[in-house]
């Protein structure tokens, strides 16, 4: 079950370590920790990646900021009550790190493939240029009846495509992880910069229906 559920979320991510690590939580004694990964995209941008690491992986009390990193791991999720609501939190789990020494030209530093269910009704819409635009919210699972959250954003084709799923429905994607920066408007005066992250889809396959392990009504919009 287990193997199984890790073939089925699969992160690489590749960049500069830009910034030092931050505590997260404990779980049985082992501490979890948060530092930030700048992955180039093919354009002159770059997305900064959320990782988690386990302090069983790499000295935490030292600062690695400028070096280059490898992570293989997992895009997971969790609810985050803030606000009188629930906020959806994501992370790149890694389950190994390796220092490189340089990023060849033709690296491909960002890569993600998941194979869950649609969670929510696809949102299709246009852009003020005419592009097509299609959110998915997957719903990956994990062992002992756990499940990540993952929004997921398609493109032209795939956007039309995406536009006829239902939920339930099996979907496999392979694409990268990006950031986003937005503001969230918190009351008649007051604004705050935040940071989305999502799957820019790339490819997608439709598989055949399942049941979803939890209950996906109670996560944010």
């Amino acid at each position: 079950m287990t193997d199984k559920v890790i073939e089925n979320n699969q992160v690489t991510v590749m960049g500069e370590i830009v910034s030092d690590f931050s505590y997260s939580h404990e779980i049985f004694g082992e501490g979890f920790y948060m530092v930030d990964v700048k992955c180039k995209r093919l354009s002159e941008s770059y997305d900064i990646i959320p990782v988690m690491v386990s302090e069983r992986l790499i000295d935490v009390t030292d600062s690695y900021i400028g070096s280059l990193i490898c992570v293989v791991g997992q895009f997971r999720s969790y609810n985050r009550h803030e606000e009188h609501k629930n906020r959806l939190v994501l992370s790149v789990f890694a389950r190994e790190i390796n220092f490189i020494e340089e990023m060849e030209e033709s690296s491909k530093t960002n890569q993600i493939f998941l194979d869950g269910y649609i969670c929510k009704e696809p949102v299709y819409r246009k852009t003020p240029l005419g592009r097509e635009i299609a959110d998915l919210l997957l719903a990956v699972n994990r062992p002992y009846g756990k499940s990540d959250y993952i929004p997921c954003i398609c493109w032209g084709r795939n956007a039309r495509y995406a536009n006829h799923f239902k939920v339930g429905e099996r979907c496999a994607v392979w694409g990268r992880i990006q950031s986003r920066e937005y503001m969230k408007k918190l009351d008649e005066e007051n604004v705050e910069k935040r940071v989305a992250f999502e799957v820019s889809v790339s490819k997608m396959e439709l598989g055949e229906g399942e049941e979803i392990e939890e209950d996906c009504q109670d996560l944010p919009n």
